[in-house]
């Protein structure tokens, strides 16, 4: 079962919520997976029932083709925010974590090109697994973020939140106009290029700004 913690394990009092991501908010990526720059942020939502803890085996799709891992920075919410600007949405971040944008990409690739939306791709059972959360105060700020992803010791991806094609408090004004944010939503903000596919027993570390990291393994 998965609830929103802290990076010392202790449970968060926020009710586990919807998670709005942000496809192509790093023009690398877009560019990477041959598709157009969009003019606005492109959104989607995962359910709660895409919610993993990291500490948990990662259970990949069988039979669906290869599922593809992006590496993200995620806002915690934790006030009502509905039609907010950009200074006032930044004040409902109550935590930054690190969560994996599991995509089933040949899926993904069939049903953009029939037109079709993400959903069977993008919000399965256990699509976002989701590491702790740190309070925002013992960050730099949030548009000075670097992440990163290795992959059984190898480096996949490293992201810079500079390098957004918008910014944190523009992505979440924005979204914020189209859904009403709850406290224990969670926003994902986006993944940076080198995404690729995940196996059986792969080992991922991902870190944050090199203060803090979280650990997960693919189930075999």
């Amino acid at each position: 079962m998965y609830q929103h913690i802290d990076q010392e394990g202790f449970v968060l009092p926020y009710a586990t919520g919807k998670v709005v991501c942000v496809g192509r908010s790093y023009r690398e990526h877009a560019e990477e997976l041959n598709n157009a720059v969009p003019d606005a942020p492109l959104l989607f939502i995962k359910p709660a029932t895409s919610l993993t803890p990291m500490s948990e085996p990662l259970v990949l799709p069988k039979n669906q083709g290869p599922v593809h891992h992006e590496a993200e920075v995620a806002l915690l919410i934790g006030r009502r925010l509905c039609k907010a600007d950009a200074e006032t949405a930044l004040n409902g971040v109550v935590g930054v974590g690190l969560a994996l944008d599991l995509t089933l990409r040949s899926v993904q690739d069939d049903l953009k090109a029939k037109g079709q939306p993400w959903e069977r791709a993008k919000a399965f059972d256990g699509s976002c697994p989701m590491g702790p959360f740190v309070a925002p105060d013992l960050l730099p700020p949030l548009q000075q973020l670097v992440f990163s992803l290795e992959v059984n010791g190898e480096p996949r991806q490293t992201g810079d939140t500079a390098l957004m094609m918008w910014t944190m408090g523009e992505l979440l004004a924005d979204i914020s106009h189209s859904f009403t944010l709850m406290p224990g939503d969670i926003v994902l903000t986006g993944t940076p290029k080198g995404v690729a596919e995940l196996n059986p027993g792969d080992s991922l570390r991902l870190t944050l700004n090199q203060q803090f990291a979280v650990e997960a393994k693919v189930a075999k």
